[in-house]
């Protein structure tokens, strides 16, 4: 699950790190009524939206007055912002945030995220904040250190210095730097987050060390436990099949191509996606409806996968092992009854019950192409849609 950048630096600010003060609101007559507290020589306006890339497509601007904010401010809310990290129809702005300018000496970049190669914490810093990462790993990876940290109840004074190392930060700085990773650890650890990233986390000319953005992504697997994080959801940031399918517990990710898959397990779901590529066409979505899905489960899958209507063909692929394949074909036959199917679906089943699934297929009066195996259901989809 993500959040928005003012629900994020309030939590670092809960956890103990130093970010700039901020307001945020729905609407821009909420928003000026707020700003007027600001103590500030420059608003820093910003958009709120699950995505990247906001300062190149025009979702950050820097004002110097309350008139100006408010022009600023009528112009953005309302905008589609269309970043690398967005749909190419981009992300309406629903909520503005505005926050004290920061006198900038230095920018670096910071985050955490579990390495799951290693079960441990990895923290990635680099003197080269304020810029895509991901270049700066190509061009200059000199300029990129990363640390595995042991998950314990407090991180090390070693492990901070190791991690701030590359800041090159000395006296008061440093010891703000060390007591930033602190914070970040403890509230990493506490809410079952899975990424904090701070670009750039800024050195001011005051000498203070300053998240000036943040984002954070939490383990959906572990919201259970923190109630007042899931109340921070925002589902207007959300894919509506996206969101249908977590309500059926669900693994659904909505991507840009053309075929849809309805495959058990993930590892499977992968290589499925990879075989509709191999031959020249792109997967709709990832869904994974699980080892021991019910018709019922399997139903909302199909309903969701048809929903989106890029979707010229359907590939499902199931491997049974908790799985049955009966209890799957018998949710396709209910959901297909529902709705009015006028594109190709290729089934391939195999394992448990597979002959009691292909039976119940066969006689559904669906027109179904039955697979052998992979490759042989992969090919046919793809000749299917054409």
């Amino acid at each position: 699950m993500n959040i928005h950048e003012h629900q994020a630096k309030q939590l670092l600010k809960k956890y103990g790190a130093s970010v700039p003060k901020g307001v945020f609101a729905f609407t821009v007559e909420e928003l000026i009524e707020k700003a007027k507290e600001l103590k500030t020589e420059k608003f820093v306006l910003k958009a709120q939206i699950h995505a990247g890339g906001r300062g190149k497509a025009g979702g950050v601007k820097i004002v110097d007055t309350i008139d100006e904010l408010e022009s600023s401010a009528k112009e953005l809310l309302g905008k589609k912002l269309i970043t690398h990290q967005t749909s190419p129809d981009g992300k309406e702005v629903k909520r503005l945030y505005v926050e004290e300018s920061s006198n900038i000496q230095k920018e670096f970049y910071l985050s955490c995220l579990v390495d799951r190669a290693s079960s441990k914490i990895a923290f990635i810093s680099s003197n080269q904040g304020g810029m895509d990462i991901e270049e700066v790993a190509i061009s200059s990876p000199e300029k990129i250190i990363t640390t595995k940290v042991e998950l314990k109840e407090e991180i090390s004074d070693d492990d901070c210095e190791s991690i701030i190392k590359i800041f090159d930060l000395n006296g008061n700085p440093k010891n703000e730097a060390i007591l930033l990773i602190k914070s970040i650890y403890k509230m990493f650890v506490s809410v079952d987050a899975s990424m904090i990233e701070i670009n750039p986390l800024i050195l001011t000319n005051e000498d203070k060390v300053v998240c000036l953005d943040a984002k954070v992504n939490f383990d959906d697997n572990g919201l259970f436990r923190h109630p007042e994080i899931k109340g921070l959801r925002d589902l207007n940031e959300e894919n509506p099949e996206e969101i249908e399918a977590s309500n059926h517990d669900l693994s659904y990710i909505k991507l840009d191509g053309n075929i849809g898959c309805m495959v058990n397990g993930a590892g499977l779901a992968m290589a499925t996606m990879d075989i509709i590529k191999l031959y020249g066409e792109e997967p709709a979505n990832f869904l994974d409806v699980g080892g021991g899905a019910s018709k019922e489960k399997v139903s909302a899958a199909l309903k969701i996968i048809l929903s989106d209507k890029n979707v010229k063909g359907i590939l499902i692929n199931i491997f049974g092992g908790i799985m049955r394949c009966d209890v799957l074909a018998q949710g396709v036959v209910d959901a297909a009854k529902q709705i009015d199917i006028n594109i190709p679906i290729v089934v391939r089943l195999a394992g448990t019950n597979f002959k009691e699934g292909k039976e119940i297929l066969d006689n559904s009066g669906l027109k179904l192409i039955s697979a052998n195996n992979l490759d042989d259901a992969a090919l046919k989809i793809v000749e299917a849609i054409k």
